[in-house]
């Protein structure tokens, strides 16, 4: 699907059809939206599908007239009530003379944020404090998402006394294998910011740096907190899966008690129901009152035991 945007009177607007100096938003093309972006646009058929591929890495290349920026978005999607998964997925940006293009596999936050207006001074025409502005917004979501897994994994913390289950401790995994996903993908855009800041591959005006480095102190600053909160994660299985092998030894010593317990009366009343002689006092009420006596004993014995 591709759409047209454009700054008028600072509101990002939708267009029926391009014209110099408009953001071009393609997400999830067709097999002809694809020709179409080669060949109606001269964009590198290259450079295209690079940015559908979802393995490719963050990285910068430049072609002719082209500039093309591949950096990872963070993702999230809700799988139950109580689970979130957390991934991320790359995103193209291909600067030509008249256009910058954005090339998803997927509808993410960040382009919903840039054309609903949500960041601010937004300017299309201005090419690379466009691009600059998308990067920042890019790094705010990976923020956002990093401070959901930590609330995440704090109400997962909650559950640790009482986990008897091995579902919170896949919820727990699942959280640290998307912060691995976050801090690898991080580290990339930090390289790529990095040589952007060079301002050899596009021009760079003194606001625009002074930007980019305000975005790389954000990148800095998320990949130093998935990392802190990988390990707090990391801890945290490790707690569980003990805490999962120590509540489940209490319930079958619980069970055991309670077999014990229950074996007592039918060891009496099995001696007593056989054809045996000599048995103290053949009454109906004393094998009845050994047996709760015995029982009582035991229990206060291993109930004493336990604390």
């Amino acid at each position: 699907m591709i759409h047209f945007y454009q700054t008028v009177d600072n509101c990002v607007q939708t267009l029926e059809n391009p014209v110099p100096g408009c953001w071009i938003s393609i997400v999830d093309p067709t097999a002809q939206e694809v020709q179409q972006l080669i060949e109606g646009y001269g964009l590198d058929s290259g450079f295209v599908r690079s940015s559908l591929d979802e393995e490719e890495s963050s990285r910068i290349e430049r072609e002719d007239d082209q500039t093309l920026i591949i950096v990872d978005t963070a993702m999230s999607e809700i799988q139950t009530e109580e689970t979130i998964l957390f991934y991320t997925v790359p995103l193209g940006i291909i600067i030509t003379d008249d256009y910058v293009f954005t090339i998803s596999l997927k509808d993410n936050q960040v382009l919903r944020d840039m054309a609903d207006g949500v960041v601010k001074g937004v300017q299309t025409r201005m090419k690379t404090r466009f691009v600059m502005q998308l990067l920042l917004r890019i790094t705010a979501i990976y923020l956002q998402d990093l401070k959901q897994i930590d609330k995440t994994s704090y109400v997962m913390e909650q559950k640790l006394s009482s986990a008897m289950k091995n579902k919170v401790l896949i919820q727990m995994l699942e959280l640290e294998k998307s912060l691995v996903y976050f801090s690898t993908s991080l580290k990339a855009n930090e390289v790529t910011i990095e040589k952007l800041l060079r301002g050899r591959t596009i021009k760079l005006y003194d606001e625009d740096q002074d930007l980019l480095e305000d975005v790389l102190i954000e990148v800095r600053q998320a990949i130093e907190m998935s990392n802190i909160y990988s390990s707090i994660i990391s801890s945290m299985v490790e707690a569980f899966g003990s805490v999962i092998s120590n509540n489940l030894n209490i319930v079958m010593w619980k069970l055991t008690v309670v077999t014990i317990i229950m074996a007592i009366p039918t060891m009496v009343f099995s001696f007593y129901g056989m054809n045996t002689a000599n048995l103290p006092i053949p009454d109906t009420w004393f094998p009845t009152l050994l047996s709760v006596v015995l029982t009582v004993t035991t229990a206060i014995v291993m109930l004493r035991q336990k604390k």
